[in-house]
């Protein structure tokens, strides 16, 4: 991947509580040999007067994904849902109210409930490529994902 200075890209979190998430930011500045100085667009300085300005490895960012637009997803989608200013990686379990969704998320063990709006296909960038989750309901149970008290969230 061909990183630059302004270029908006997504990085991953690897911090326990944070892990499978990734927020949006630019590129400001090169750090080194394999760092970035990246502004976030949605994460705030813990002043709270300005974005979030951080160094990163260069292989913990990744460019932003392009939309996939879709109107539903089906049970056991890999999707990103964005909560908490990031987009977190998680499976439908299940559906309510029409358009909305709940998501397992397999880091914390939690579901959430989430519009259609709010849901993303989950895309791996591989070899420059990106390439969109599949699913494949006879290889993934939900069993499989620990699906057994159900700690579920409305959303307003």
């Amino acid at each position: 991947m061909d990183i630059s200075v302004g270029s908006h890209v997504e990085t991953c979190s690897n911090e326990d509580g944070f892990l499978d998430s990734y927020y949006g930011a630019k590129v400001i500045s090169r750090v080194g040999k394999d760092k970035f100085r990246i502004e976030y667009t949605s994460l705030l300085a813990n002043n709270q007067k300005g974005p979030l300005k951080e160094v990163v490895r260069a292989s913990d960012l990744r460019p932003v994904p392009p939309p996939i637009r879709v109107s539903s997803f089906n049970v056991l989608d890999k999707v990103d849902a964005y909560d908490l200013d990031g987009w977190w990686v998680g499976r439908v379990t299940g559906r309510r109210d029409g358009s909305k969704y709940i998501v397992h998320f397999e880091c914390s063990g939690y579901e959430y409930v989430y519009p259609v709006s709010a849901l993303r296909v989950h895309q791996e960038y591989e070899n420059g490529q990106w390439v969109p989750s599949q699913q494949n309901t006879r290889t993934l149970q939900a069993s499989d994902m620990n699906i057994g008290s159900r700690n579920t969230w409305r959303f307003p």
